[in-house]
């Protein structure tokens, strides 16, 4: 019988704001992460001061923005008014206070709520605040959302605005570290969104004179089936087209806000361009019209009502109280400009019309092929040997924990073995390979279906229709440090840039990062994963340490695999550049092979050569 707890007022506590949110950050900024994935908190934290300073400029003040990110530290300087004097140290450490809350002054803005500013005060160990006002300026220095300094009110002759720098505490944010690309594609966004704004980010320049125009072109693969179409009106403007790839691709933005979960804006924008391009033909199905579709939308609502505090995901059903749905705002916008530029560009509305039947032709061509593969795998070992699924799945939208949903993707039995007796039953499942996959470079869609491995990795996705569904956020390709565990982990790679780019492009690809060294003595063991961290481990252990060197996962007992996927993981996420499309990409690793690919695996071999031979002098 459990022991009966006592409740009384002694159990009943009040958390001043500085506690709660160090308490539970996820209310606030979402997961807490380390900066692998776009949505980690750090860049929330970023985003959350970018957007007082952004929502400055929508006002029309300011136009500049100088952003610095140095060992850790980012600092954001903004022309705009400069917080009122009086107020800063209230703006930045009390709840439910800010100037958003009267929608004269921020009619459509993206920080309604009071909090943004506070939570990333809760969550540095040192955050500074700096407001310029008509010759005056205000500065407070905060650690952990308790002051540290203030200083009197100074004479300045610097330009009105404000200056915030912060340091994310290392208590909450474990062995984080901010990647470029991802600060970058935030930026880019900001300036996409608000032509005439412009961004300086260390050494470099963000700015945009064509807005999602923009964003498509400097986004794309490769060229476009035709030229982007661009429309614009009151409070909206999209702009798409089609590409060479499978899939659909969408970025959509509320009030500046990059909505990566989507929304109503635009599961409307993706129900109502299938309607308009249909009824301008007089047939197609709408699976065939966006097939291939690269798009973009944004549109501005009165006091926008998000799904969560980060603002990832629109729930807003009308533009604005009392006026018409969001749903029929773009679908009336798009009947008639969309409707208007097909008949006015005929060659476009071709090129775009024979896009379609060859998805239609497609399809029709894979429809028998399809039920049986479904069929195939249904009767197949896929929930018994070739998956051991999780309890908790990214398609369970009411779930808190959906986001830490992973499925790990490995060769062989012993590998697989090991990450499922260490694993999270609650979120990490395991997909087990046989052999090697199939090199799919070049090949169509056909092959996903006719080749049983890819697809039942694409059932235990369920991505067959699109990534809509997807059942695991974090798409974990976990193969060997070898020769062999690289090859499969490029097949991996070229299949799901091939048929699945959507996959890539929206960040849930990435690559688990196992030691390759274990140093221990009698009293300590470290993992190290990389040749410098082998180096300190022996200084710090001492010459006489013993160094294994792990080649394949199976080597790794399941005891020690629980330090690798667990709070501690490690995952590098696959980001493609802008400076190759991935059909270059896929061209130079997996087409025929030419004298610069030699090159290249021969330097690889010989990094690989030089490992065992530190090891064999040891």
């Amino acid at each position: 019988m459990s022991k009966k707890v006592e409740y009384t007022e002694d159990n009943i506590r009040s958390l001043d704001w500085k506690e709660h949110i160090r308490m539970r950050p996820g209310m606030y900024i979402g997961k807490l992460g380390d900066g692998t994935s776009a949505d980690d908190g750090i860049y929330i934290l970023v985003k959350e001061v970018m957007d007082n300073s952004i929502d400055e400029f929508v006002m029309g003040n300011g136009r500049k923005i100088i952003l610095k990110l140095k060992d850790g530290s980012v600092s954001v300087r903004d022309y705009g008014r400069g917080i009122p004097l009086g107020k800063v140290v209230d703006v930045v450490s009390k709840m439910n206070t800010g100037g958003k809350y009267d929608s004269k002054a921020f009619k459509k803005s993206v920080g309604l709520n009071g909090v943004g500013t506070k939570a990333v005060n809760a969550l540095s160990s040192y955050f500074k605040v700096q407001s310029i006002r008509e010759g005056k300026q205000k500065t407070v220095e905060f650690s952990r959302g308790n002051i540290e300094k203030e200083y009197e009110l100074e004479d300045t002759d610097k330009e009105n605005g404000t200056y915030m720098k912060f340091v994310p505490d290392t208590e909450v944010f474990k062995n984080y570290a901010y990647k470029n690309n991802y600060l970058e594609k935030l930026f880019w966004n900001y300036c996409y969104l608000n032509r005439g704004l412009t961004i300086h980010f260390n050494s470099k320049k963000f700015l945009s004179k064509n807005g999602l125009k923009d964003l498509l072109e400097n986004n794309m693969d490769g060229d476009p089936l035709y030229p982007i179409i661009h429309l614009e009106g009151d409070d909206i403007e999209v702009a798409f087209t089609h590409e060479r790839s499978y899939g659909e691709d969408y970025s959509s933005f509320v009030n500046g806000q990059h909505t990566t979960q989507g929304g109503t804006h635009q599961s409307a924008f993706r129900e109502s361009i299938a309607k308009v391009i249909k009824d301008f033909f007089g047939k197609y199905e709408p699976v065939d019209i966006r097939q291939s579709i690269v798009a973009a939308v944004s549109i501005k609502v009165m006091e926008p009502v998000f799904e969560s505090q980060t603002k990832t995901k629109l729930g807003s059903l009308d533009i604005e109280e009392g006026g018409k749905s969001v749903r029929a705002f773009i679908n009336d916008f798009l009947k008639v400009k969309l409707d208007n530029f097909l008949h006015k560009n005929p060659a476009v509305a071709q090129t775009l019309e024979n896009k379609i039947k060859q998805s239609e032709k497609e399809r029709k061509e894979l429809t028998g092929i399809r039920k049986l593969a479904r069929d195939r795998a249904k009767k197949s070992n896929l929930h018994n040997e070739k998956l051991r699924d999780c309890k908790i799945h990214f398609n369970d939208l009411k779930n808190e924990r959906r986001e830490e949903s992973s499925l790990f993707i490995t060769e062989g039995d012993s590998a697989s073995g090991s990450i499922t007796k260490s694993r999270d039953v609650a979120t990490q499942a395991v997909f087990s390979l046989r052999g090697k996959p199939l090199n799919s470079f070049g090949l169509t869609k056909k092959v996903v279906y006719e080749n049983e491995e890819f697809n039942l990795v694409q059932a235990a996705l369920n991505i067959e229709d699109g990534i809509e569904g997807l059942r695991y956020n974090n798409v974990i390709i976990a193969t060997d440090a070898d020769v062999d565990g690289m090859h499969i982990r490029l097949l991996l790679l070229t299949f799901f840039l091939q048929f699945f780019p959507d996959l890539v492009k929206k960040g849930h690809v990435k690559i688990l990062q196992t030691p390759l060294f274990r140093v221990r003595n009698k009293k300590e063991t470290v993992y190290c994963y990389s040749d410098t961290e082998r180096k300190n481990a022996i200084e710090k252990l001492g010459k006489n340490a013993e160094i294994t060197r792990f080649k394949g996962l199976g080597e790794i007992s399941p005891n020690e695999f629980q330090h690798f996927i667990g709070e501690n993981i490690r995952l590098e996420p696959v980001i493609v550049g802008k400076d190759q499309s991935i059909e270059e990409i896929l061209t130079f690793y997996m087409g025929k092979n030419t004298p610069d690919r030699q090159n290249f695996i021969i330097e690889n071999l010989k990094y690989e050569e030089d490992i065992e031979k530190i090891i064999k002098e040891k």
